[in-house]
């Protein structure tokens, strides 16, 4: 029988929350953030507006937590706090938006729900960037 020994590092849950944050900040900054601010002129004349904030302080808001949050989330900054904005847009977006959606069309919201309520229950380890210390 074969036996794979992996360093000390890769078997720590530590190491899988730095994959999870990276990995799932990464695909939203990608696939929804980036998109957003590079076409911000055909974003406002498209996006919709559920909680009747105006397309711009909508698409503003959209843009915090597809790029934004998924910064910090990346760096390990205010993890807990930087999944909020991003579930909450996700919450609006598959319960009001996209209520017509079974659960086969809305699946990859709801995965991502499930992924960064995983963040921010979890936190997000502890190989993070520090840029505060203090020590005495």
């Amino acid at each position: 029988m074969i036996k794979l020994t992996l360093p000390t590092l890769w078997q720590t849950d530590d190491f899988g929350l730095l994959f999870l944050r990276i990995s799932s900040a990464l695909l939203v900054l990608y696939v929804h953030g980036l998109p957003k601010l590079f076409h911000w002129q055909t974003e406002l004349q498209h996006i919709d507006d559920p909680l009747h904030f105006g397309t711009t302080l909508t698409l503003l808001c959209a843009l915090f937590a597809e790029i934004v949050c998924p910064l910090f989330i990346f760096l390990g900054l205010w993890t807990r706090l930087a999944c909020l904005p991003l579930l909450f847009l996700l919450l609006v977006s598959m319960l009001l938006v996209h209520a017509d959606w079974s659960i086969e069309q809305g699946q990859f919201g709801w995965l991502l729900m499930i992924v960064f309520t995983t963040i921010a229950v979890s936190g997000p380890g502890k190989f993070t960037v520090k840029i505060f210390s203090i020590e005495r």
